[in-house]
């Protein structure tokens, strides 16, 4: 018997109906098959949120400046963000990284600085970025989950924060995918109207200036630096054997990059929301996921990894702690 039939009778086995814990048992499934074993543990669970900026920006396609970007990596230094609220009531280690913010953080700030250079291109003149660039902002995103399983973690999330990031995200979408830019573009922060059809029209014209081959080449010429290290990272976390969290639009079309590499990084992810970005429901059907939650969130950071995260805990406590019907004395079905 496989660890998957292991892991299916015990949860039937359970003082409960078969299947009336619905979602939280194919949840308790994975992990076991995940962490290989009948008694799966979350050990230091942690997000960590990647920052940069993108040079798309300077076309309008959000409804704020890109100086928004540092100044909500200020905020989060500050503890003020959504995500910190969520993470510190969750208990969930948070973590700040600078990979491609415009901006120069003081050093007394809690946020790490890998700068792989000041933003990303406009895609609208040159590709977002060099392929040196984008393998080096993957490797960043390696080696810093590589750091965090070194330091016991086994729950890990991503988030980002990056003006313009929801432009590049639609476009990775709509390369791996084959669905329409219509399909895949949203109003990211805000964007209404005849501004969203600019956008639209815009995104259309950057995908047919460009025929890159490879994922990697693909995600260097319409992705952005922090995208480039979370791709990095989703691919590293499977490598890990940790479960990972998937946030929302931005989160997916870096792991729907990471899956084109490898196809195996699904099996370890847990996808946590439905965004209430557009595409972002396309997104989890291309690639066969269901969401647990639909909260019409559309805020990115990572909020909605760390806002499901207490379904996650609670999928691991009961396989550990709920008795089984032989324990309680209970008579199973006839």
């Amino acid at each position: 018997m496989d660890i998957k039939e292991q892991l299916q009778n015990k949860i039937n086995n359970k003082t409960k109906p078969l299947g009336s814990l619905g979602v939280l048992e194919e949840i308790a499934l994975q992990i076991g098959q995940i962490q290989n074993t009948l008694s799966p543990k979350i050990e230091k669970p942690t997000l960590l949120v990647f920052a940069a900026d993108h040079g798309l920006a300077d076309e309008g396609v959000s409804p704020y400046p890109k100086d928004v970007t540092w100044q909500m990596v200020m905020n989060f230094c500050a503890g003020g963000a959504a995500i910190n609220v969520f993470c510190k009531h969750n208990k969930i280690d948070l973590k700040v990284f600078d990979v491609g913010v415009d901006y120069d953080f003081p050093e007394s700030l809690p946020v790490e600085t890998i700068k792989i250079a000041r933003g990303s291109r406009n895609m609208r003149h040159e590709p977002a970025m060099t392929l040196t660039e984008c393998e080096t902002a993957m490797k960043t995103g390696k080696d810093i989950v590589q750091r965090e399983a070194k330091n016991g973690c086994n729950t890990i999330a991503f988030g980002e924060m990056g003006i313009g990031n929801t432009s590049a995200s639609a476009l990775l979408m709509h390369k791996f995918t084959g669905l329409p830019i219509e399909d895949c573009t949203g109003r990211g922060a805000g964007l209404d109207g005849e501004k969203l059809d600019r956008k639209t029209e815009l995104l259309k014209e950057i995908a047919a200036n460009y025929n890159p081959e490879t994922p990697v080449e693909i995600l260097a010429t319409f992705g952005g630096l922090e995208i480039a290290t979370m791709t990095g990272a989703f691919l590293e976390a499977k490598k890990q054997g940790m479960i990972v969290l998937v946030d929302g639009f931005i989160a997916s079309a870096a792991l729907l990059t990471a899956s084109k590499i490898d196809s195996s990084v699904t099996e370890n992810a847990i996808f946590c929301h439905s965004s209430n970005e557009k595409g972002h429901r396309k997104m989890l059907e291309h690639l066969h996921a269901r969401p647990l939650l639909n909260l019409n969130m559309r805020l990115g950071e990572g909020s909605g990894a760390a806002v499901a995260f207490p379904l996650i805990k609670s999928a691991v406590a009961f396989l550990n702690e709920m008795a089984s019907m032989e324990d309680a004395g209970v008579a199973g079905k006839e």
